[in-house]
């Protein structure tokens, strides 16, 4: 009888406990689920998103279907066609070429070269950042120094001279030459959390455990900065679809032949274009406003769903 009593007990407490984990995990939502309750709380970044993600599937998809060699070729007859003449939506250039073909094929390319930077740039800035701050000492030293020097040289002119002197250049290499300078802000960023993050009790009980660096950095560490991690990513790639646009509007990015929103927008160096042939260059600019507008709000959005005392989304 006291054994039946008891096996109903364990039994019973068993159960308590197993509810109670699932009445926990149901009660503590997913990060996803709170980002999404901030996007449906906050309506311009709902709007954001939708354009942001549409355009880029609109962009990827769309430039499959247009031969950019063919886009880019001189016709003479639409010379300066006016949006909507000649079946051309946005009209032509000085060469005659499709403003909307080129608008396309432009914003796949500085997306793309964007997308790449800000893929690599973090990747590296994150795990230079990770390793310098849980070593500390001697190690952390070392790696600083090798960022402070990265941050004395003169940044875009370094770009520059290495885009002058690189014969054939393209897309991707254009990537690799921005994605040498612009990990430093994310390191520093990452490294200063990463600090704090190492004096804490769960690093010191991993330690005493016999948990290997590599763990504790990529396993535990890492995963407690993620919403940091994802904010300043976010935030990387609209800053990064600049980089490129300002340099080939310099003359320094992409080749003259190859399309981007940057050679788009560099048509308003010329005076008459500005006033008279507006649609060379305002599209391109006016797809940038919105872009890095969109993307600022998306990363705002993010930077709330980290932080529980500013969020606005209400919690299932």
């Amino acid at each position: 009888m006291a054994a039946n009593f008891n096996e109903h007990s364990d039994i019973s407490a068993a159960d308590l406990t197993r509810l109670s984990q699932e009445a926990k995990a149901e009660a503590t939502p997913s990060s996803a689920r709170i980002i999404w309750d901030e996007f449906k709380a906050d309506k311009p970044a709902m709007v954001a998103l939708v354009i942001v993600v549409g355009f880029i599937l609109f962009v990827m998809i769309a430039s499959l279907f247009i031969d950019t060699s063919k886009v880019m070729q001189t016709n003479i007859m639409n010379y300066f066609s006016a949006p909507g003449a000649d079946g051309l939506l946005l009209g032509a250039d000085s060469a005659g070429r499709s403003i909307a073909q080129q608008l396309i094929v432009g914003s796949r390319n500085s997306i793309g070269i964007a997308l790449g930077l800000t893929v690599i740039s973090s990747t590296f800035g994150i795990c230079w950042g990770l390793i310098s701050g849980y070593f500390n000492g001697y190690i952390d030293w070392g790696m600083q120094r090798v960022y402070d020097f990265m941050m004395m040289l003169p940044m875009t002119m370094m770009i520059i001279v290495l885009v002058t002197i690189i014969k054939n250049y393209n897309a991707v290499t254009l990537t690799l030459i921005f994605s040498i300078f612009y990990w430093e802000g994310t390191s520093r960023l990452i490294r200063s959390r990463t600090l704090a993050e190492s004096e804490k009790d769960y690093v010191a009980a991993s330690k005493t455990s016999g948990t290997s660096n590599f763990k504790i950095i990529f396993r535990e560490i890492m995963p407690n900065i993620s919403s940091l991690i994802i904010v300043d990513t976010t935030l990387s790639f609209a800053e990064n679809i600049g980089v490129e646009t300002g340099l080939s509007y310099l003359g320094f990015g992409l080749p003259i032949q190859t399309p981007s929103l940057g050679t788009m927008i560099s048509n308003a160096n010329d005076p008459n274009n500005i006033t008279q042939y507006w649609w060379t260059w305002l599209p391109a600019a006016l797809e940038i406003i919105i872009l890095c507008l969109s993307i600022s709000y998306i990363g705002q959005v993010i930077r709330r769903a980290a932080d529980a005392s500013q969020r606005q989304g209400a919690e299932d």
